[in-house]
């Protein structure tokens, strides 16, 4: 049994993997300041502590007697990084920062961060590892940094990392005012409502989709393997799928609204690093993933 700290656990994959920490029997602290996480998704056999990362001599302490630190907390919505670049800056990077400062000093064994394919902006596809970044937006600079970061601390001062670049999660708890991209969980909630769809431009833009329970498994997978120097792996399925075609599974009237900057136009990961060094590969098919998760919303 090990003692992990899990950062942003009561956000919706961060629940999931304190939820999935729990079911293997290890003991799991939660450090969420319940900024978009949910105090009702934080299972009852965790501890809680509302802390904010930027405040180092809180944050410290909890990490005393932790072996993992699975860092996901984050402001992660790109259009509010856009607009407060300076306060967003101070969550996903010196919140960043202090995490892998107390990690450090704490003698954790192992840092998983939690980074994002924002990091890329337009590249060719299939996105691999070693396509440069140019990210569109604060929010994807910030995860970049985040990264770098990591890669730093390990070299500096041989703190075990990995990053985890995580394409378009979806799955049950994620919330229409949650963080980017928020396509699926607002075509639910409009659906419930009974209102049209509201497709951003033309629908013809695409995301590669990777589900909840596999990006638990594969934050497990990278606690769990050799990796130590903060390499980063695509998590995403390898298959685009476009908005229009998420609104003709869900169904209903639609509406176009504008496109909105700083955003990626076509996306898809190449996942064979992450398959071959970590032992992963996503479970979940994209269409039977979104019916169950119908289902789950009481959608028909």
């Amino acid at each position: 049994m090990s003692t992990c700290l899990v950062t942003g656990g009561a956000g919706f994959i961060g629940s999931h993997l304190t939820d999935k920490l729990i079911e293997l029997d290890h003991e799991v602290k939660v450090v969420d300041k319940l900024t978009l996480g949910k105090k009702k998704f934080i299972n009852d056999e965790a501890e809680f502590y509302q802390v904010d990362l930027r405040n180092f001599s809180e944050l410290k302490p909890l990490f005393e007697g932790a072996d993992v630190v699975f860092h996901l907390a984050a402001e992660p919505r790109m259009q509010i990084t856009i607009e407060k670049p300076v306060s967003s800056h101070n969550v996903n990077v010196t919140g960043t920062l202090n995490v892998l400062e107390a990690a450090k000093e704490s003698g954790v064994d192992k840092v998983v961060f939690s980074s994002s394919c924002a990091i890329y902006g337009e590249q060719e596809l299939p996105i691999t590892e070693d396509s440069d970044p140019d990210p569109e937006s604060p929010y994807g600079l910030h995860k970049l940094m985040g990264e770098q970061y990591c890669r730093l601390y390990s070299k500096l001062h041989d703190l075990p990392t990995i990053n985890l670049r995580y394409f378009n999660v979806f799955g049950p708890r994620k919330l229409a005012e949650g963080g980017y991209p928020m396509v699926i969980p607002i075509f639910l909630d409009q659906k419930q409502k009974d209102e049209p769809l509201t497709i951003v431009g033309d629908g013809k833009q695409t995301r590669d989709y990777v589900h909840v329970s596999d990006v638990v498994k594969a934050n497990i997978k990278a606690w769990q393997s050799e990796i130590t120097n903060g390499k980063a792996f695509n998590i995403g399925s390898g298959i685009q799928v476009s908005v229009n075609e998420i609104a003709d599974i869900v169904g209903g009237e639609t509406t176009h609204i504008p496109e909105r900057p700083g955003e990626m136009r076509f996306i898809e990961a190449d996942i064979s690093k992450a398959t071959e060094k970590l032992d992963w590969e996503p479970q979940v098919e994209f269409e039977a993933g979104l019916n169950d998760l119908m289902e789950h919303w009481g959608v028909e």
